[in-house]
């Protein structure tokens, strides 16, 4: 299973090359742009981030202070802003009360346990819970999302019923716990995906057809 994957993520890797996501400035912009994404495509979070950055308001204790209301307002471009503002203001209480609004504090223990920690925190998912880890923390957790289910079902490695858990172990347990790996492989799985891998497939033009059951 570990060269089947490789074998993909390599020709992955060639059609599109590095991928260079997620496009931040800093480990705490990933952090709001995980949560902010949800449900949404990231042109609308870009929107949402820009307009918290013209305000001075990204940063731990910019999203501390700010009324719910205006913060609310601000992100309205990510859409569902009304519970987004609210699972903001939760992931920051938390950060505040758990390791006194540091990113670095929060990542400086085992990542696991960290995980266990976050998935506690009310609008704190699986995939956006390894969406901070990964690319917030550069902790190697993978990434799952629909369409990391949607391809490898095609091709036969997974069930189209698999939980997260279970895709993700397929990952986790065949691949070597590689940061630029992990980060790699679900850019690119989301670039094939939106590209030939679509609702509709254009298997005429993937190259991973010779594989695709």
């Amino acid at each position: 299973m570990r060269t089947t994957l490789l074998e993909i993520f390599d020709a992955l890797l060639a059609a599109y090359g590095p991928r260079f996501w997620w496009p931040a400035e800093t480990p705490f912009e990933v952090c709001v742009g995980a949560i902010l994404t949800q449900n949404t495509n990231w042109g609308n979070v870009e929107k949402a981030i820009v307009n918290l950055k013209r305000e001075g308001l990204l940063s731990p204790e910019g999203l501390r202070d700010i009324p719910i209301e205006r913060l609310a307002e601000l992100i309205r471009p990510a859409g569902y802003f009304n519970v987004k503002s609210g699972r903001l203001k939760d992931f920051i209480g938390w950060l505040f009360s758990e390791h006194k609004g540091s990113l670095e504090g929060m990542f400086s223990g085992d990542w696991r346990e960290l995980r266990v920690d976050l998935l506690k925190v009310r609008g704190i998912g699986p995939e956006t819970c390894d969406s901070i880890l990964l690319y917030a923390g550069h902790k190697p957790s993978f990434v799952v999302d629909s369409y990391t289910k949607r391809l490898f079902s095609r091709l036969g490695l997974i069930s189209s019923t698999a939980s997260y858990d279970e895709v993700r172990a397929l990952f986790m347990e065949n691949l070597p716990a590689e940061v630029a790996l992990y980060n790699e492989y679900h850019a690119l799985i989301v670039q094939h995906c939106k590209e030939r891998c679509r609702t509709k497939p254009l298997c005429r033009e993937c190259f991973l057809r010779v594989r695709c059951e």
